[in-house]
Order: structure tokens, then sequence, then C-alpha cells
């Protein structure tokens, strides 16, 4: 079981900011977590943050606390190693409310993943493979905006940050071990280029499978939608299901052309749904479509007959792939997506994103780099008992 909650200081000033930050100016690393709100908001509320580095532990109260600069600096700072497990989504939080790009990070959750732990693996799983430590069961779900709060939250959030100094060191051992080192750090350092944090903003869009079956009218209003849901949600500051269900936007697009009674008529849509927006859902179907519009629309291509074969190229791929990367004890959810590999066909730029780490390049091998890189060319043969992939 976890230990007894260590000695902590709370900041919930501005001035005990100031204070923590000039007290651990010369720190060589600091773990940290965060706890958050983003059920039924746009804005997620940062609630809490867990701090753990060589000068002690501490909790930061960025409710309390509304200027997080002096914390938002030592992110930065490329000479404090920044440790956390699944660091992904605090960074992505701390670039969208401060544009914070970190400096020197590394993400247990990653790293572990060279060193033959499944990724992704959840921190307690890790904590108790690598440091014998069982942390029962957690307050994810727990209402963190509460104050004052409860000694088993405050003991919960600590044990989070608790052991991200033992793990870097027993990772980094694994790492040193197995020559896995560089790939490692390689990856972590991906979340502190700016461009890690871009998000195209027809994202949902490009990504939708009712695009992909959709004619260009449709795709435009499809666009639309989207873009209406999300500003929508964005000024009132709940989400997006609050303000259009993701399950009824499928409904929306077939039936839209029909005019506002064909909406009324579907009984897949709610009535309180198409009386409020329906005559809005029809303008946006019946605007003329902008150049800009159109372009995206158009990058998307329509489901054919030659989709079956590149979904057999995808799958052997994916299936070489896998095959290496458990070969060399890396988990292959971390080296390739199956789905990364589709994008990879659908779009050449992505080949470059995708296969610009070079250790992915190293393990994968110089004929599977070809491979993706030529898949226009790539042809699959069968040719007594041998399957072979040609370009």
């Amino acid at each position: 079981m976890s230990q007894e909650t260590p000695d902590y200081t709370f900041i919930k000033t501005y001035e005990d900011l100031e204070r923590f930050a000039e007290d651990c100016k010369d720190i060589k690393w600091m773990g940290f977590d965060t706890e958050f709100i983003g059920e039924k908001r746009y804005h997620t509320l940062l609630c809490l943050i867990q701090i753990s580095c060589e000068k002690g532990y501490y909790l930061l109260d960025p409710i309390a606390v509304d200027n997080l600069d002096p914390f938002i600096d030592m992110l930065e700072d490329e000479n404090i190693v920044k440790i956390t497990h699944a660091g992904d989504n605090d960074y992505r939080l701390l670039y969208k409310e401060f544009n914070c790009i970190p400096r020197n990070v590394f993400d247990t959750q990653v790293a572990a993943g060279f060193i033959g732990h499944r990724y992704p693996m959840s921190f307690a799983k890790l904590v108790d493979a690598e440091v014998g430590v069982q942390l029962g069961k957690g307050y994810a779900v727990t209402d963190w905006a509460q104050r004052p709060m409860s000694p088993k939250q405050i003991k919960y959030a600590l044990n989070d940050v608790i052991y991200l100094r033992e793990l870097y060191d027993k990772i980094c051992a694994h790492l040193d071990k197995n020559g896995r080192r560089a790939w490692a750090f390689d990856e972590c350092a991906l979340m502190t280029s700016e461009d890690y944090y871009y998000r195209d903003p027809n994202h949902e869009f490009l990504n939708s499978n009712i695009a992909r079956g959709s004619r260009t009218k449709e795709r435009v209003f499809l666009q639309r939608l989207y873009e209406w849901r999300r500003a929508t949600a964005e000024e009132k500051n709940y989400s997006k299901e609050m303000i259009l269900q993701s399950k009824l936007i499928s409904q929306l697009t077939r039936g839209v052309k029909g005019g506002l009674n064909s909406m009324m008529e579907n009984r897949r849509l709610p009535q309180s749904t198409v009386k409020r927006y329906g005559d809005l859902f029809v303008e946006m179907y019946n605007r003329e479509a902008t150049e800009e519009e159109l372009a995206v629309a158009k990058s998307i291509q329509r489901s054919s007959q030659e989709d079956e074969e590149d979904d057999m190229l995808v799958e052997l791929l994916y299936l070489i792939m896998k095959y290496r990367a458990n070969e060399s004890e890396i988990s292959h959810a971390l080296v390739m997506p199956r789905n990364a590999i589709k994008r990879m066909k659908q779009n050449p730029e992505a080949r470059k994103t995708i296969l610009g780490s070079g250790w992915r390049k190293e393990l994968l091998g110089p004929d599977f780099v070809s491979w993706l890189q030529n898949f226009d060319k790539l042809t699959l043969k069968i040719e007594g008992g041998k399957i072979a992939l040609q370009v």
C-alpha cells in the first residue's frame, strides 16, 4: 500500500509562489502533475498542480493564484528536468492557457515504452512494476475544485508526484542497459516543439467518417456544423456535447437537404433541437461555399474499391511494424498506431511528420521506410507460399 502523506507546502498566494520559485531557483529536476475539470465545460478548469523536487513536495492552487508565471518560467527552464507521467495532457492544457512550451522534459509513460512496458501504461501499474508500491484506488473523478480539499484528496494528489524521481532513475538505468536512452529522450523531446501542440481547426471534419461518405455540399455543411458547435460551446463555456450531441450529426447531415420539414419528421432527431436550430441548419446548408471550404471538402477522398486493397496493405505493414517493435522490446503502440499508416497513405506530408523521428527509421529499417514513402506504388504479391511487398 502507499506510504503516509509526506510533509508538503500549500501554495495559495502569488507571494507563496514567488517564494517557492526563489527557493527552487537552483534545482536540477522537478516532477509535476495537474488535476483539472473538463466535464461539461469548453474551457478546462485547472484546479491543482502537484510538484516534487529536491526541496520537497508542494501543492499549487491555481484557483487561488491567478498568475502562474514563476511556475511557467520553471517549465520553460532548460536547466531543470521536468518529470511527468502522461504529461501530454498537462502540457497541452498549459500551452492552451499560458502559451507554455516546456524544455528538457522526461515522461515516464513514454520512456517506459522503450524498456518493455506496454504503452500507454497507467501510473499506478508502472509504480507497482518498477518501484514495488501499490497506490490503491484513485480519486480521478473527485471534485478537485472544492475547497478545502479533503485529506484523501491531498494524499492521492501527492502520490502522483512522490514516485516520479524514483521512476526516472529506474527507467533511465534500464534505458542505459538496453541502449535506448537516446530514443526515449528524442521521443520525449517532441513535447518541447510548438508544432507538437498545433491542431488543425478542421480536425473534427477531417477525421470524420461521415465526411468520407458524403458529397461535396454535405461536406461543406458538415464543416460549418462542427465549427458552429465549437464556437457556440466556447462562447457559453459548455462542452460541445451539451450544444449538439455527436450522435445526431450524421442524421443532420443526411436530413438537412430535405429542409425543415424533413428534419422535423426524422424520429432520430430531437424535436427540441430542430425547433431551436432547424432554420439555422437549413441556412448553413444552402449558403454558397467559399473556395476555402471547397478545398477542405475535396481534401478527403471518397471511399472506393481501392480502399479494400489499401486496407490489406495497411494491415500487413502494421503487423510487420508490430513484429519489429516487439522484437526490440518496444511498445508497438508507441512506434506507430494503425491509423497513422492510413494517414500516411492518404496524406504524403504525414509521412514526413510521423517518420521524422530518427529512432523510428532505425527501428523499422530502410525497407519499411521505403514501403511507407512509396505507398502509392506498393503492391502485394503472394507466390509459392511467400508474401512479398514490392515497389
